[in-house]
């Protein structure tokens, strides 16, 4: 069951969990009353789905869980506005609404027997980590992982521990480094693009994921691009106002593409020519 046959009528779902992942973002594991649909929801990672706070609004989230595991979806949300913080104010067993899944993002067999470098800046982790736990949830068919996580502070890390988790996996390597570090913090100081220094990879049989603030995009392109990436080896999952969610309102239109319809992830060479995209 991939959606709604109106795409503007949200389907009925509870709060069953809820987490705090850092001082202003939580991660909401939420399950459809309808069972049928939640035994049968189908999405690729990176994702989108429209969220509803009844009478409050409605807004674009990612899917943060993986489709390889079934019967509820988890989506990490920063309070930054009038819809996320009245999601943050939700508790457990609170009712929403849920309309998708929506977009295009990436599935397995488009990826597999490649090595995979995943390049995350800030909240970006959060659709990443759904593409992430999908490759290692099906681990024989890729070949070596690379996650690189760069954001600001100490306290805005995310998934510490799936973090460690990941980092104790074999042929999956984790570097992380911080804008603004404090004692706490022991590892590599600086932007995301710094890791690439430590980086191991090379372009044979890799592609690369990226996703996070727009403005470290050509940067992190730059990097890849030197170690001899092709436009059609980078993905990038692109930011943009979303509304309907549907292709309809043009809010997310790009020179003629729908962000929430022919996105949000791309591959770069579909995009390249498109100014305003990156």
């Amino acid at each position: 069951m991939k959606a709604s046959n109106n795409p503007y009528l949200p389907y009925l779902a509870r709060i069953k969990n809820i987490r705090d992942e850092n001082i202003d973002t939580k991660l909401f594991e939420i399950e459809f009353l309808d069972k049928t649909l939640r035994d049968n929801f189908v999405y690729n990672s990176m994702q989108f789905i429209m969220l509803s706070v009844f009478g409050v609004g409605e807004a674009p989230f990612s899917i943060s869980s993986t489709p390889s595991r079934k019967g509820t979806i988890e989506l990490g949300i920063r309070a930054v506005g009038d819809v996320t913080n009245a999601i943050h104010k939700m508790k457990i067993n609170d009712i929403v609404g849920i309309r998708g899944p929506y977009g295009r993002g990436i599935a397995l067999e488009e990826i597999e027997e490649k090595n995979i470098i995943l390049v995350a800046g800030g909240l970006g982790l959060v659709p990443l980590r759904s593409l992430i736990n999908n490759i290692l949830d099906n681990r024989d068919k890729f070949g070596k992982i690379q996650i690189l996580y760069g954001t600001k502070s100490y306290d805005e890390l995310l998934f510490k521990k799936e973090l460690e988790k990941w980092e104790n996996i074999k042929d999956v390597e984790v570097l992380i480094t911080l804008d603004k570090p404090d004692k706490r913090w022991k590892g590599n100081t600086g932007v995301v693009t710094t890791l690439f220094k430590k980086s191991k990879f090379t372009a044979d049989n890799t592609i690369a994921v990226i996703c996070g603030p727009p403005v470290m995009y050509k940067f992190v392109i730059k990097c890849l691009e030197t170690i001899g990436f092709k436009p059609n080896q980078i993905y990038v999952s692109l930011e943009r106002m979303m509304k309907c969610g549907v292709g309809k309102c043009g809010h997310c239109n790009i020179n003629g593409k729908y962000v929430c319809k022919d996105g949000p992830v791309f591959k770069l060479d579909e995009i390249i020519t498109l100014q305003e995209a990156l």
